[in-house]
């Protein structure tokens, strides 16, 4: 929904709640729930969260808290010495404290907005139907009130933060429970366990650690709040409008959280193509990847790889166990963050989260809306891998996959293609899996670019996997490798980059997967593999084998040898020399890039790039439907065999 009016937060009509807000600092009670009370009865026997349910008067009994006291005592056991109360413990106090003053203003608006500030006065005669909308108002009242409080929070404190949260989210057991059952309620519980948090010594060992947990506490707030949004009712009046505070880039619109949006890069291994042995068509790929996405111009907020039809906003890379998918992931990862840095360019590693799927109906689809946000981010690059794709993107059909699964894979689908989709060409999603044949047909549909991942292939590859383990042993015992190297090989000659994918394909001539074969041949029969009749028949007959092959594989296809037709290296000192290409103008860039096409062109043969990439994708298509189709039988086989075993055990023990 569009937010079609804006609406000022006024600096003097704040200063008129700051009161308010500070009688919740001073003090709250709040009476714990059963169920967060007992929370030690859970598996995950957290030292911390049991400590959170046995607060003082756990029999049920209110408990009253104070933020301003216990900051008081942060003061008082972290710096003894200091007269003034410190900066960060300042600096947290005075912005919960605004915070809860803007939250308590912009329920107030809503109150009078949606209706509900009427509904109270008149509290005492309303029937059955006025009091289930009172009470769903104030629920929605109250989570709104909570959401613009944690939202201003993170605004004002995340920049004082530590840039790596990750020790204190680890520290950190979640919110043991939340109540939207009024907006005092819910002030008293929020504030309540970010007291008692405060009050951990284990929690906060330094002032800074006040920021960093206060940020951690509160971004998970706003998490639980976008959780649970969707079960609550007359939102229209928070969806329709825009609140900014005057003086102040500071804004809310609806529920829309920004610093989920500026997600922050996750660490990752550096790693160089050259220690990844094999994996040629892969170690080609992800060099292409790269120089693509280099080429975005954050000015006209295009790629003109995109143009001339050589980006892949989705790509595959497949292949078996222990072939090297996660060191390809650091690698690609490595190479565009040192051309980032080189060029001055921002980057974003955006790796897909494990703990994606949720067990709240519609959770999983809010987390993946999260994650899928930042891709939409056009002032950076972004890498965006999803490792062990066969675990989020299931296929649907099967057997025992869950909702949260289906949910994620809707999500997927809505944003890589359809109305939300919006691809600038700065961001590139990589499927990585074990499995392809488990990943739902749909999602596979979306891949433009895919290659292998097979490991080490040849008898060179093998010996320079062993060169990259004992070399470690001969730096730090010279003479302790007792053995002679090959004759006429140099280790890790073979690892560096293939100049083309025409190096890496010239072995494809036939098909190698049985089904595929037999149709080429039969095709052959009938049409010359340069007639555009021959495709069109090729096509059809391989509908017939695989039902579900339709035009969007022929769009694939298409752009697989769109992609080849781009397959020719940016100039090395274009690197060097950035100015020379990456920082001129976009049309500059895209005519430049369209001249060293030509050039590349001039060796390439049309006809046998289209039969290569055809064979390529075909043979794909067949290994996973053909690997789908033998992992069932092998089930089936297995539990006949089981039931076999079973029947001779059983006869023979009736025979004794």
């Amino acid at each position: 929904m569009e937010h079609n009016s804006t609406f000022p937060i006024k600096q003097n009509e704040l200063d008129m709640l700051r009161e308010e807000a500070t009688s919740y600092i001073k003090n709250v009670q709040w009476e714990q729930g059963q169920r967060a009370r007992n929370k030690d009865k859970d598996d995950k026997d957290d030292s911390i969260l049991l400590y959170l349910s046995r607060a003082k008067g756990g029999n049920g009994s209110s408990d009253v808290v104070s933020v301003s006291k216990t900051i008081l005592a942060l003061k008082k056991r972290l710096l003894p010495e200091s007269v003034a109360i410190p900066v960060h413990l300042n600096h947290t106090l005075y912005v919960v404290q605004e915070s809860i003053a803007l939250g308590i203003w912009v329920k107030d608006s809503y109150y009078d907005a949606s209706g509900l500030s009427s509904l109270s006065e008149r509290k005492s005669t309303l029937d059955s139907a006025g009091k289930r909308e009172y009470e769903s108002k104030m629920h929605t009242a109250t989570a709104f009130m909570l959401f613009s409080i944690a939202y201003k929070i993170l605004h004002d404190l995340q920049a004082h933060a530590s840039d790596d949260l990750s020790v204190m989210k680890n520290k950190f057991a979640g919110i043991p429970e939340l109540s939207f059952m009024s907006p005092l309620k819910g002030i008293s519980c929020s504030l309540f366990y970010y007291d008692k948090y405060l009050n951990h010594p284990q929690v906060i060992s330094s002032d800074k650690d006040v920021i960093d947990f206060t940020v951690v506490y509160f971004e998970a707030l706003i998490d639980e709040i976008q959780l649970r949004k969707s079960s609550l009712e007359y939102q229209e009046t928070i969806l329709d409008r825009t609140y900014k505070l005057e003086k102040s880039d500071f804004a809310i619109s609806g529920w829309s959280n920004v610093f989920a949006g500026a997600a922050k890069s996750i660490e990752f291994n550096q790693i160089q193509f050259e220690q990844i042995v094999g994996n040629r068509d892969a170690k080609h790929f992800a060099r292409r990847l790269t120089e693509r996405l280099l080429s975005y111009d954050f000015e006209a907020k295009k790629n003109p790889f995109q143009e001339l039809g050589g980006f892949m906003p989705v790509f595959m890379g497949y292949g078996i166990p222990g072939t090297g998918k996660s060191m390809l992931i650091a690698a690609i990862a490595t190479r565009l963050k040192k051309h980032c840095t080189n060029l001055n360019i921002p980057f974003l590693f955006h790796p897909m989260p494990d703990t994606l799927i949720s067990t709240f109906q519609g959770g999983s689809a809010e987390k993946m809306v999260e994650w899928m946000k930042p891709l939409q981010d056009p002032t950076r690059l972004i890498f965006a891998p999803i490792d062990d794709a066969e675990n989020n993107l299931q296929e649907r059909t099967a057997q025992g996959v869950s909702a949260g699964v289906k949910e994620v894979i809707g999500v997927f689908l809505r944003y890589t293609e359809g109305a939300y989709a919006v691809n600038y060409g700065n961001s590139s999603i990589g499927l990585f899996t074990n499995l392809p044949e488990m990943l739902d047909k749909a999602v596979i549909s979306r891949v433009q670019g895919r290659f292998k991942i097979d490991g080490a292939r040849s008898e060179h590859d093998f010996l320079d996997q062993d060169h990259l383990w004992w070399r470690k042993l001969e730096k730090t015992m010279p003479g302790f490798i007792n053995m002679d190297d090959p004759e006429g090989y140099k280790y890790l000659d073979d690892q560096g980059l293939a100049k083309n994918m025409g190096e890496i394909l010239e072995a494809i001539k036939k098909p190698t997967e049985d089904g595929v074969l037999e149709t080429f041949e039969k095709i052959e029969k009938l049409h010359e593999d340069d007639d555009h009749m021959y495709y069109a028949s090729l096509y059809k007959e391989i509908q017939k084998i695989f039902p579900f092959f339709s035009s969007r594989d022929v769009r694939n296809i298409q752009s697989a040898i769109s992609l080849r037709l781009t397959d020719f290296d940016l100039e090395e000192d274009w690197f060097e020399n950035p100015e020379k290409y990456f920082t001129k103008d976009y049309e500059t860039k895209f005519n430049m890039l369209q001249e060293l096409m030509k050039s590349n062109m001039k060796g390439l043969n049309f006809s046998d790039i289209r039969k290569q990439e055809v064979i390529r994708y075909l043979d794909n298509v067949a290994t996973i439907a053909d690997t789908d189709f033998k992992r069932k039988v092998e089930k089936r086989v297995d539990q006949m065999n089981i039931e076999l075993e079973a029947r001779e055990q059983f006869d023979s023990d009736r025979e004794d």
